[in-house]
């Protein structure tokens, strides 16, 4: 059942952007965390980047050196094989490596709806596990901080790691949370029970059941444990790829969450398209799915969220209420930030019984 768009609009590209270094250039400007902050709304946009230069017969792979800061590997292309868009692997030893690398940074967005205002605010990747780049941002406040979770690329794979801010200008790092391979960590914005909570997205690297995601519990947010299987894709539309898009909201009957679904590849090359689904929680035991949309609610049909790094791909990573709505940010295409408005009941009457 897809959901009519009350309002939407393509908020920031790779062309409002500006790359870290002058022989670099942005690619993606996506997957945003948002967030209210004071009286305005803030963004925490991934910017991807790579070199402007190409050398024949050589490809450029960007990282972070600790030392020497942002640095570029030329390797030949005959020793390399690629995978999408966005990874080539090692002939010789079949590791993977990032085409580009990203950072985040604030955006201002004033009510929400536009941008007001692009910062030179950056988090930039810091040490060894952030080699390849940091991403995929997502906010919580709790306790009157903003913390957020961020994927940390590197040759160690790709993990999730905990920030926090009070003001949006200067940032505290608090670490790896969740090891290689795990992503698309959201944040409760309250305690259940007494803990806080998270669902997370393990990627096993051996297929013995359908992608999921799961629920963790921790007493102080760096140490997470009683894990358990959340919600596995059961749709043709979440074949390929399921995790959690926004973190959860309280409504009446639960809790609210927005996850991402995607297709899986069918021929060598191809992502397979992302698409958006909904679950409500239960309040009290969270990982107790109440109710969930059957389909997809939210599919990619503009020309930006159908075109750009990756084709086919919305990507929902961050939702701002409204007096009777939801504002759902997310990445379009790999490429680019754009916002959808979808009515409360609408939501809320997409879903049915477990």
């Amino acid at each position: 059942m897809i959901l009519t768009r009350r309002f939407e609009k393509l908020l920031l590209t790779p062309a409002d952007v500006k790359p870290s270094r002058e022989d670099f250039e942005v690619v993606g400007a996506f997957n945003p965390g948002v967030i209210r902050f004071g009286d305005e709304v803030v963004m925490l946009v991934r910017v991807a980047e790579r070199p402007r230069e190409v050398r024949p017969g050589y490809t450029a792979l960007p990282r972070w050196d600790v030392d020497a800061g942002l640095t570029v590997d030329w390797v030949a292309d005959d020793e390399l094989r690629p995978i999408d868009p966005r990874v080539v692997e090692g002939k010789a030893d079949g590791l993977v490596r990032l085409t580009f690398t990203s950072h985040l940074q604030v955006v201002r967005l004033g009510d929400g709806r536009s941008v007001a205002a692009t910062t030179d605010v950056r988090f930039v990747p810091e040490g060894p596990m952030e080699e390849f780049g940091v991403e995929d941002p997502r906010i919580t406040e709790l306790d009157g901080r903003y913390y957020f979770t961020y994927v940390s690329v590197s040759r160690h794979g790709a993990s999730t790691s905990l920030a926090s801010t009070s003001d949006f200008r200067s940032f505290e790092r608090h670490g790896v949370i969740f090891c290689s391979e795990n992503k698309d960590v959201v944040l409760f914005p309250e305690r259940i029970g007494g803990e806080f909570a998270a669902i997370h997205r393990p990627n096993p690297a051996t297929p013995f059941n359908r992608p999921e995601m799961w629920i963790a519990r921790s007493p102080d947010l760096i140490h997470w444990g009683r894990h358990a299987p959340l919600h596995g894709g059961g749709g043709s539309w979440e074949t390929g790829r399921v995790g959690a898009g926004t973190p959860p909201v309280r409504v009446a009957d639960g809790w609210l969450e927005i996850y991402h679904g995607n297709r899986r590849p069918t021929k060598p090359g191809e992502v397979g398209a992302y698409s958006t689904g909904v679950l409500l929680l239960d309040a009290d035991d969270p990982s107790r799915v109440l109710r969930r949309t059957p389909d997809s609610i939210f599919e990619p049909t503009a020309d930006f969220e159908r075109k750009g790094f990756v084709s086919d791909v919305v990507f929902p990573t961050a939702l701002v209420e409204t007096s009777d709505g939801y504002l759902v940010y997310y990445g379009a295409a790999d490429s680019s930030s754009a916002v959808v408005e979808f009515r409360r009941d609408d939501v809320l009457g997409a879903l049915v019984e477990v």
